[in-house]
């Protein structure tokens, strides 16, 4: 059941993007650097945002109740 709307799958993808990459570009590196294998633990979660975000389902809202897609509310 899709769960995620449009305006939150764009969210999620350019913010998940973000995290998923941002901890590993150079002119970032030095700041992550202090957070040893933290930066792993923002890479897993922009990695998560994308995924729910292409796929439309968020588990998270489905054990909420939440819903932000138009199209499939109750």
């Amino acid at each position: 059941m899709i769960n995620v709307g449009a305006p939150d799958r764009i969210v999620r993808i350019v913010l998940g993007l973000v995290l998923l990459v941002v901890p590993f570009l150079p002119m970032t590196a030095s700041f992550f650097a202090a957070w040893g294998t933290w930066k792993l633990l923002v890479a897993a979660i922009g990695l998560v945002l994308v995924v729910t975000g292409t796929l439309r389902i968020c588990p998270l809202y489905a054990i909420l109740g939440i819903n932000t897609c138009p199209a499939n509310r109750r």
